[in-house]
């Protein structure tokens, strides 16, 4: 493992927690709180601040800003964290900010393609294997899924969830639930079919493809009610774990599904 290296020019408290093998570009900003795994690199001009934590193997690009207190006007102070995995890309212009509430946490998963100007809000939970295409935005308490692709410029509304393996079209405004696997684009977003390119990405079989593809015909075409759609996704349709996964996203809607 390869030394660390911190420029010359990087602000670094003494009480940062920086792991072995980091490389710390011009002009750095890095608070008291913060801890670094081993191996992250962040290019110039990064700040990283409040009680933040990142795994190993991270790439930071210039001018992002992660754990800065939350822009929620509920906000009133106390430890709130940012905790963030392994081996995510963070471009240029990212911001991440940390929680509201006192120990809360807004949690980024790893392997992650975070795209330029992209903003992450507090208390969100992001999985792993994202990809947020440029100046796509998750507002407060958002969920997302393993292997969700946003396009650029997406705005998902508070409290929404982007089911794995969703896609959601570029300048989309998302304001209701994404299921997993399907495709969404609009303003506002609706469900236009499977995500079929991300699920042959992904290796799902053909079987489960189509189980998909009649699931989403009767939780949008059929015109029953949503109880009746799930209940013959689970009579009717084979038992893959896929069609378990749709009809327990369904089920804990909060917001219902965008249509």
């Amino acid at each position: 493992m390869s030394a660390t290296v911190i420029h010359s020019t990087a602000c670094v408290h003494p009480e940062a927690q920086i792991g072995e093998g980091c490389q710390i570009g011009p002009y750095c900003v890095i608070g008291p709180h913060v801890v670094l795994g081993p191996n992250c690199r962040l290019h110039s001009h990064v700040v990283i601040d409040g009680h933040t934590t990142l795994g190993r193997d991270n790439e930071i690009f210039p001018f992002a800003c992660l754990g800065k207190r939350s822009q929620d006007q509920k906000w009133r102070g106390g430890v709130t964290r940012l905790e963030i995995g392994d081996g995510n890309i963070i471009r240029e212009g990212v911001t991440i900010n940390t929680a509201t509430r006192e120990n809360d946490v807004t949690r980024v998963g790893s392997h992650n393609v975070i795209l330029n100007c992209c903003h992450i809000a507090h208390d969100c939970v992001v999985g792993n294997h994202v990809i947020m295409s440029g100046y796509a935005g998750l507002a407060g308490h958002v969920v997302v899924e393993d292997y969700v692709v946003l396009g650029g410029y997406v705005a998902v509304h508070q409290f929404c969830r982007l089911g794995k393996m969703c896609m959601v079209g570029g300048c989309s405004k998302v304001c209701q639930d994404i299921p997993p696997f399907m495709l969404a684009d609009g303003n506002p977003a609706e469900t236009l079919t499977i995500n079929k390119v991300g699920l042959e990405r992904n290796g799902v079989s053909e079987e489960a493809q189509a189980a998909l593809r009649q699931a989403y015909k009767l939780l949008f075409r059929e015109g029953i009610t949503l109880a009746k759609a799930l209940e013959r996704i689970e009579t009717e349709l084979p038992p893959l774990p896929e069609l378990k996964h749709l009809v327990q996203f369904v089920r804990s809607s909060q917001r219902g599904l965008a249509k």
